[in-house]
């Protein structure tokens, strides 16, 4: 994904990651409303310059190109996701984490204007490996398989990657399942599945 939505100005500052302005966090709050509910590649950099009220100078000096600015939402995005998943995690068993995380998910995926998972959507809009908006994608992925993969190693299992990946599928399952289902319906049919995937890795 290359789109720049024209040649960043001459002498633009590059992107400031470590800076969280106010015109930043703006830009990144119109971004994330818009590539989430129109995807990354249908939403322009002028749209968000629009929404977020501000210049397309002040747009270059924080994001040079809109691949620069969807990864800043994509990490973003993960740090949310990871904290909620570490809080789920915390002080509880494994059994109780996977069902704090259920419960988690259920809730995520019922909230009104659920579209489904960012990286996942994410992902099937860059089928190049190697873009940096895939790059954050996998990360991701791999942070959150490792994730489960410490649970089951935790509840002592004998393949702790091989129900890692099986808990992940599941998550995927009832992200998809949140457009069709209610929020406690998903976090206990999820619950079960994830209970059920522990107990069976243990025999």
């Amino acid at each position: 994904m290359t789109e720049t939505a024209s040649a960043a100005p001459a002498g633009a500052a590059p992107v400031g990651r470590g800076h969280e302005g106010a015109a930043r966090k703006r830009i990144l709050d119109a971004a994330a409303d818009l590539f989430y509910s129109h995807g990354i590649r249908g939403t322009s950099a002028d749209r968000i310059i629009e929404a977020a009220g501000i210049t397309k100078v002040t747009f270059y000096r924080h994001f040079r190109t809109k691949t620069d600015l969807a990864v800043a939402y994509l990490e973003q995005q993960a740090a949310r996701e990871r904290g909620a998943f570490e809080a789920a995690r915390a002080d509880v068993d494994p059994a109780g984490a996977l069902q704090n995380i259920a419960r988690l998910i259920g809730t995520m995926s019922c909230m009104p204007g659920f579209r489904g998972c960012a990286f996942i959507n994410a992902a099937a809009e860059t089928p190049d490996a190697d873009d940096p908006v895939r790059v954050v994608v996998d990360s991701h992925r791999t942070w959150t398989r490792d994730m489960f993969a410490g649970i089951a190693a935790e509840a002592h299992v004998p393949d702790p990657d091989k129900t890692a990946r099986q808990l992940l599928m599941l998550r995927d399952g009832a992200m998809v399942g949140g457009y069709l289902g209610e929020p406690d319906e998903i976090s206990d049919t999820l619950q079960a599945a994830y209970l059920d995937a522990l107990s069976a890795a243990r025999a």
